[in-house]
C-alpha cells in the first residue's frame, strides 16, 4: 500500500468526522429548537456516515497486510527450510540466498493482500510463481503421492456464535424458596398526618391498608438425547459440554423472560406491567435528550440514587448522539477514571433483549430494580441422566430442568420511555 494513499485516506477520515461532528450538532441543535431534525440536516449527515463508511474497506486491508507481514516473519524460518526441500535434487540454497528469497516472497505476498494481484510488479510476480511452481514438486494430494505423510491437526476446541444474555440477575432482587411461590405483604396505602390545636379533637386518620403480592416459579426444561458411543469416543467430554449449554440456554430464556414474559407459564416482564408509568420521547420514532431527561427525573430521589438504564446496544449507540440543552452529551466515558460509562451521570446495563428504537417500542428503561422486581429461584438446575428411555437405540437421555419466577413488586420504582410524541 502506498504511503500517499494511507495519508489521503487518513486526512479524508479526518475532515469527514469532523464534519459529522458539526452537523450532528446542528441536527440536534434542530431537534431542540423544533422536535425534528431538517430533512436537508439528516441526509446531509446520512452522506457523512456513508463517506466514513466507504474507508472501512481501506481500513480491513491494512489489517490483513499487517497479519500477513507478522505472520510471514514469525514462519521466516520455516519457509527457509521448504526452500530448501524444494530443490528436486540440487544444492540446496546458501543462507544469503534463501534470506533474500523469503524477503521477496514475503513482500509479494502483503503487496497482494493489501492492493490487488493486478497491483504487483513483475519481480513480485515472479517470486509469488516461483514458489508455487516448486510447491507443485511436493503433492498432499492424492493421499498415495504424500498425503497421508501429512496428517492434518485436530484442535480441541469447539468454534462458538456468542449466545447474548440479558444480565437482569446483576440489577434486581433473588430470592431463593424450597415451595412452589412465595407471597410478598405490601403497603397498599396510607393515612396523613393532621395537625390539632393544644386541645382540639383528635379522630382516626383513616388510609393504611396491605395487600399481598404471590410469585409462583415456573419451569423451563431442556431435552437431549447423546449416544453411548460418542459419550465414550469424543474427543471431547460431551455430558460436559451439553451441561454448560444447557445453562447458557437457560439464561438466555430467563433473560429475556424478566423483560417481556406474559406471566402465562414463565415469569412476568416488567415492560408488560401496565403499572410502570411510561413518558414519551417527543418524537414519533426517535429518542430525544428531552424525553430521556424526563425519564431519569420521572423517580423519586430515592430510586433515582440506586437506578440504572436499560437498553440494548443499538440504542446505547444512538443515545451517544443526544445533547442536552446546554450542549453537553448525555453520554459520557468514565472507564479511564475507574468508574462505568454513564448516561447523564448513571450507570446504564446493556439488555440484548430489549426492543430496538421505533415508533411506540419502549426501548429504554430506568429505575431501582432491586427494589422494582424481584426473581425467584426454586431450583436453580436440575439434570437427570437416563440412560433406560433410549437404550434400545443405543442413547443417553439428558434432562435440564429450572424453576423460577420473577415479576415487578414496586411499579413505581421504574420508568420506560415510549417512542412517541
Amino acid at each position: 500500500m502506498e504511503l500517499n494513499e494511507l495519508k489521503g485516506a487518513v486526512d479524508a477520515v479526518g475532515s469527514a468526522f469532523e464534519a459529522f461532528k458539526a452537523t450532528n450538532d446542528a441536527r440536534l441543535a434542530e431537534i431542540e429548537k423544533k422536535g425534528s431534525a431538517d430533512v436537508v440536516t439528516r441526509d446531509k449527515l446520512d452522506r457523512i456516515e456513508t463517506s466514513l463508511s466507504k474507508y472501512e474497506s481501506l481500513n480491513q486491508k491494512l489489517v490483513q497486510a499487517e497479519l500477513a507481514a507478522k505472520n510471514a516473519s514469525e514462519t521466516a524460518a520455516d519457509l527457509a527450510a521448504k526452500l530448501n526441500r524444494m530443490g528436486s535434487g540440487k544444492a540446496a540454497p546458501e543462507a544469503d540466498e534463501v534470506k533474500a528469497r523469503a524477503n521477496d516472497w514475503m513482500r509479494a505476498v502483503v503487496r497482494s493482500i493489501a492492493r490487488g494481484d493486478g497491483a504487483l510488479s513483475e519481480s513480485e510476480r515472479k517470486s509469488l510463481d516461483g514458489v508455487a511452481a516448486e510447491m507443485k514438486s511436493l503433492s498432499l494430494s492424492p493421499d498415495t503421492l504424500g498425503g497421508y505423510l501429512a496428517p492434518t491437526e485436530y484442535v480441541r476446541e469447539i468454534i462458538k456464535g456468542v449466545v447474548e444474555v440479558t444480565p437482569f440477575r446483576a440489577v434486581a432482587r433473588t430470592r431463593q424458596t424450597t415451595q412452589k411461590a412465595i407471597q410478598l405483604p405490601k403497603r397498599t396505602g396510607t393515612f396523613s398526618a393532621q395537625w390539632v390545636q393544644e386541645q382540639g379533637t383528635r379522630s382516626e386518620t383513616t388510609g393504611l391498608t396491605y395487600g399481598m403480592d404471590e410469585i409462583p416459579t415456573h419451569e423451563m426444561y431442556a431435552l437431549v438425547d447423546i449416544t453411548n458411543q460418542m459419550l465414550e469416543d469424543a474427543a471431547f467430554n460431551v455430558e460436559a459440554e451439553v451441561r454448560a449449554e444447557a445453562t447458557e440456554q437457560f439464561a438466555k430464556a430467563e433473560g429475556a423472560a424478566f423483560l417481556s414474559g406474559s406471566g402465562v407459564g414463565r415469569p412476568f416482564g416488567f415492560l408488560n406491567n401496565a403499572s410502570i408509568a411510561t413518558v414519551n420521547s417527543g418524537a414519533a420514532a426517535a429518542l430525544t435528550a428531552d424525553g430521556l431527561l424526563s425519564v431519569y427525573y420521572g423517580i423519586k430521589t430515592d430510586y433515582a440514587r440506586a437506578a440504572v438504564w436499560m437498553m440494548n446496544r443499538s440504542t446505547i449507540g444512538q443515545i451517544r448522539r443526544l445533547k442536552d440543552g446546554d450542549g453537553e452529551y448525555l453520554w459520557a466515558p468514565g472507564l479511564a477514571g475507574g468508574v462505568p460509562n454513564t448516561i447523564n451521570g448513571a450507570p446504564y446495563v446493556e439488555a440484548a433483549d430489549m426492543p430496538d428504537v421505533g415508533a411506540s417500542a419502549k426501548p429504554v428503561a430506568f429505575g431501582d430494580f432491586r427494589r422494582g422486581y424481584v426473581i425467584v429461584d426454586r431450583i436453580a438446575m436440575e439434570m437427570l441422566r437416563d440412560p433406560y428411555t433410549q437404550a434400545t437405540s443405543g442413547a443417553v437421555r439428558m434432562i435440564f430442568r429450572r424453576r423460577v419466577g420473577g415479576q415487578v413488586v414496586l411499579p413505581e420504582a421504574i420508568v420506560l420511555q415510549n417512542v412517541a410524541l
